[in-house]
């Protein structure tokens, strides 16, 4: 099945909701980076986010950017999404190693530790809005339903999840936003509240085979769901050597000339999917040709 966001309301608009399935995107990630576990765990929450965020933007343009930096020894992770929901990541350290977590789980914590979350949206004005918020956890939901509070003031509940197989392919992952509304009246809130402590956890509710539909029945089938629609997501990156090659041109005539004579073709590598692309000495001459 193909992944996809569904987006929905619940009790007469007082909340509205995002779930998506991610298996495929983050199995894409986990093996154009070639991650190890605890990596996919946590590059592939990030990209389950991002996902879902860049959905709720508006403009055709919009991109959203997710970056964490921190102490921990990943060393950092950065993903971006268009409206189309399209996202891209990687992280900085795609060879960390950990032991499990007391829980037996992947410990994503650990592997962040301590450090800031940016949450960059660039919709086309002057300055793109940027917020930023302390890692409260390092798991990544936790740190983004404090961003919401914190920097947006919108009470949110985010649950994210990676399940792996025991040969380290990805066997599930998706998770869920779920929003409350100015307007939402008191009992919807202490409802809604209860509800989301019952929820053990999201890859428990992954791993029994549960659609994004299924999983916000199930967290908000006594609120009265409304399904607005569904959106198709994807591990997708955007470049090309073309804009690879324009990269190159902007660091000027002379260094590449010095590249030339020094006999050396060039390769240069995505951080986003890891794709290489290499340029021979004539492609390069080529290069500083055209840019007279």
């Amino acid at each position: 099945m193909s992944d996809y966001i569904v987006r929905a309301t619940a009790a007469n608009s007082q909340i509205r909701a995002f779930a998506v399935t991610s298996r495929d995107l983050v199995e894409e990630a986990r093996s154009r980076h070639n991650l190890s576990p605890v990596a996919t765990a946590a590059l592939g929450r990030l990209l389950t986010a991002g996902s879902m965020m860049g959905s709720m933007m508006k403009g055709e343009k919009d991109l959203l950017t997710l970056q964490i930096k921190c102490s921990g020894p990943i060393g950092g992770l950065t993903v971006t999404a268009d409206p189309k929901a399209n996202v891209k990541g990687y992280v900085v350290n795609p060879d960390v190693m950990l032991p499990p977590s007391e829980q037996g789980k992947l410990d994503v914590g650990k592997a962040l530790d301590l450090g800031v979350m940016n949450v960059i949206k660039d919709m086309g004005l002057k300055e793109p809005y940027v917020g930023q918020t302390h890692l409260v956890s390092g798991e990544i939901a936790e740190d983004l339903t404090y961003y919401y509070a914190t920097s947006e003031q919108v009470p949110s509940s985010v649950a994210l999840g990676v399940l792996m197989n025991k040969d380290n392919t990805v066997k599930r992952a998706g998770g869920f936003i779920i929003q409350l509304m100015p307007f939402a009246d008191e009992e919807v809130i202490d409802k809604l509240e209860k509800k989301i402590k019952e929820i053990t956890s999201i890859t428990a509710l992954l791993d029994q085979d549960m659609t994004p539909e299924m999983i916000l029945d199930y967290v908000l089938g006594d609120f009265g769901v409304e399904i607005l629609d569904t959106l198709p997501t994807k591990f997708y990156c955007n470049c090309t050597k073309d804009r690879v090659e324009k990269a190159i041109v902007s660091i000027g005539k002379k260094e590449i000339q010095e590249m030339i004579n020094d006999g050396e073709s060039i390769e240069v590598n995505c951080h986003f999917c890891n794709t290489h692309y290499n340029f021979s000495i004539d492609e390069l001459q080529d290069i500083i040709k055209r840019s007279k």
